[in-house]
């Protein structure tokens, strides 16, 4: 029976990882756009330069373009996941060692996806894939 489901569910793999990808982009993208613009929570924004935040924010803007994308994926989603263990350590860790507690549950959850994305890539709807094919042809042709 479960060898009948994966053979069943293994092959949309790659669509769901991608799937996987644009919606952890687009929620990083909502934590960047609070601290750069204050949209959609104006409390969150920062000032510009303000350290760590306005970096972070500029950090989740790009990298969370890239990842929506699939464009250079896997280095994207190695700095994001950074960006999110820094945040963890120096903004919830202090304040106990529990994410639940700490209020560092996100940052954790954010950290550990995108660090999934470092070695899975973007999936097949990703540019990346796009490019890997792309390349791939255009050898198969020259050669």
């Amino acid at each position: 029976m479960l060898t009948n489901l994966d053979a069943r569910l293994s092959p949309h793999a790659p669509a769901v990882l991608s799937i996987f990808r644009v919606v952890f982009a687009l929620l990083f993208l909502c934590h960047a756009t609070s601290h750069l613009f204050g949209w959609p929570m104006a409390e969150q924004q920062a000032p510009v330069g303000l350290w760590p935040y306005w970096y972070a924010g500029v950090i989740e803007l790009v990298t969370g373009v890239l990842i929506g994308l699939g464009l250079f994926t896997r280095i994207a989603a190695f700095f994001a996941s950074g960006t999110m263990a820094f945040a963890y350590f120096t903004q919830h860790l202090p304040m106990g060692p529990i994410p639940l507690a700490d209020g560092g549950e996100a940052a954790v959850l954010y950290c550990f996806a995108f660090f999934l994305l470092v070695f899975t890539g973007g999936g097949a709807w990703a540019i990346d894939a796009r490019r890997r094919t792309g390349a791939t042809s255009a050898t198969r042709t020259r050669g």
